[in-house]
């Protein structure tokens, strides 16, 4: 197709022009592939949500015995295992773009988090306290 050239005051049309006139996947069918995997076909259940009193953890910032660095330490957990521990663990130190371990199955996180650590245990159904100084 071509075209001639436009003269002054001439305009092009923005209509958007003819369509393609045909449909490039209108020949295709599924008839010979095998069904997808059930996760795929159907949406996954949402994750239960956690239990809303798990208990009581408290929360203390603690400097002595190390050398002048403030470390934020969630203490007092009931009925969690190391695993879920070192999960909790894991998003704090995301959340608050430091570093942190689980050690005598208390949760240390480095420098002053206490915020961060309390949102955290409060969205996983624990009780923060604030204890100490």
């Amino acid at each position: 197709m071509r075209r001639e050239a436009l003269t002054v005051g001439e305009r092009i049309t923005t209509d958007g022009g003819n369509g393609l006139g045909q449909n490039p996947f209108g020949a295709l069918d599924a008839s010979g592939l095998k069904a997808g995997p059930a996760a795929a076909r159907a949406p996954a259940p949402a994750p239960p949500r956690p239990e809303r009193n798990r208990g009581r953890v408290d929360i203390t910032r603690e400097k002595g015995g190390r050398g002048g660095k403030t470390v934020t330490v969630a203490d007092g957990f009931t009925g969690i295992g190391l695993p879920e521990k070192e999960q909790l663990m894991r998003r704090m130190r995301a959340a608050g773009g430091c570093g942190g371990t689980v050690k005598e199955g208390r949760i240390e996180i480095q420098g002053d988090q206490r915020d961060t650590v309390a949102r955290i245990l409060a969205e996983a159904g624990f009780r923060p306290v604030f204890a100490g100084g």
